[in-house]
């Protein structure tokens, strides 16, 4: 890249971070957005700031997706650009960076891709307050009511209004800074930021007002909280819930035992079908296949299926529960309401209620039982008229 000798700033964009809290499984810098990276972001925030030397210190390994980075950001303008790889601590990192600058720099400004939003108007601010002694951070005040906790027991309040949140870029003059890094590496120092180190040997640093966009992105809700800020894609779409609707009606006349609910009801009249004839079962199989768009029960268990013949709820709804997972749904609740004038359902409800929900592998049931005052089949006792509604959700 052609250089631009005006300029006697530089920047180090420290991008070497593995970003393990952020849990995204590649390096933090390298981290998309919105179909840009965490240190594209960055770099586009540098690029809109006053001309200036950039080096940016990349993971071992990513150098040529940090020189991509790079180019994508610098198109057509020419800055002095390059990558250096970075150490396996952040002071050896801009340690790396500082040994790539030009001869003729005055001014370094330690800025971490993490800050990926950081305008380019406090980059500007930062450079433009340095002077031959004086470093300089950005920083925020702290609004949160802070208190000194000693082994979890609450032992005194803070002064907030004597602190700050650091962010950066720091700006720093080049030789002391230099000096500042040589000190450190004799004696063995580690410091959490350039101003710590700047200050431990003996420099003056001021604040300037920083930026709420200039935060850090290290966990997933800062990233979640980036990608709002630029209207890109979410980790995880909303995902809305989908509703089903099952009915089923069975006469009186079977042989046996009445099976209803799950339960077997001995002494009360059985219903007739297939299977055994348990229409609250299938009402609750239709409203599942339904909501998850699979077809009804008589797609999957029907009349010709000699091998469901008197086969009971706990088979048909649990068969239901794989066919749901299987296509990727989770089932939310099912609520189901049958009309007859027996058995007496109210003695039994939370036994069903159970029966039912074990066979859903979980999944929460509720049933309610209603006459119709005589009206109609139910009410004249020909059979059962039941009514379903199931919510499931994509996994």
């Amino acid at each position: 890249m052609t250089a631009l000798p005006t300029s006697t700033t530089a920047i180090i964009v420290v991008a070497a971070g593995s970003g393990t809290r952020l849990g995204a499984g590649a390096p933090k810098a390298l981290v998309d957005i919105d179909g840009r990276t965490v240190l594209r972001h960055a770099l586009d925030g540098v690029f809109a700031a006053a001309p200036m030397q950039v080096v940016v210190v990349a993971p071992a390994g990513f150098e040529q997706a940090a020189a991509d980075a790079l180019l994508d950001a610098d198109r057509d303008r020419g800055r002095r650009a390059s990558v250096v790889v970075g150490g396996e601590t952040r002071q050896e990192s801009v340690a790396a960076g500082l040994a790539a600058l030009h001869p003729e720099i005055e001014v370094v400004l330690v800025h971490d891709a993490a800050r990926a939003l950081t305008p380019a108007s406090q980059i500007d601010a930062v450079a433009g307050a340095v002077n031959s002694e004086v470093g300089v951070i950005p920083a925020l005040p702290v609004v949160d009511t802070l208190k000194q906790v000693s082994g979890g027991e609450v032992v005194g309040p803070v002064d907030r209004s004597l602190l700050a949140a650091a962010q950066t870029p720091q700006g720093f003059p080049r030789q002391p800074l230099l000096a500042a890094y040589e000190r450190a590496a004799r004696a063995g120092d580690e410091h959490t930021d350039d101003a710590a180190l700047f200050a431990a040997a003996g420099g003056t640093v001021r604040s300037i007002p920083g930026s709420e966009r200039a935060f850090k992105i290290t966990t997933p809700a800062d990233l979640e909280h980036a990608r709002m800020l630029v209207g890109g894609p979410m980790p995880v779409a909303p995902v809305l819930p989908r509703i089903g609707v099952g009915t089923d009606v069975h006469a009186f006349g079977g042989d046996g035992n009445l099976w209803l609910a799950g339960l077997e009801w001995p002494g009360e009249q059985p219903l007739s079908g297939h299977s055994d004839g348990d229409a609250v079962a299938h009402a609750m199989v239709d409203a599942l296949l339904g909501a998850a768009g699979l077809g009804d029960i008589g797609q999957h268990f029907g009349t010709a299926r000699p091998e469901y013949a008197g086969a009971h709820a706990d088979f048909f709804l649990a068969r239901t529960a794989a066919m749901l997972a299987e296509a990727g749904f989770a089932i939310g609740n099912v609520s189901v309401q049958f009309q007859g004038n027996r058995p007496r359902f109210s003695t039994r409800r939370a036994e069903a209620e159970r029966v039912l929900s074990s066979a859903l592998g979980g999944a929460t049931v509720t049933v309610s039982a209603t006459t119709t005052d005589g009206l109609g089949f139910p009410g004249r006792g020909e059979g059962i008229s039941v009514t379903a509604v199931a919510l499931v959700h994509r996994i």
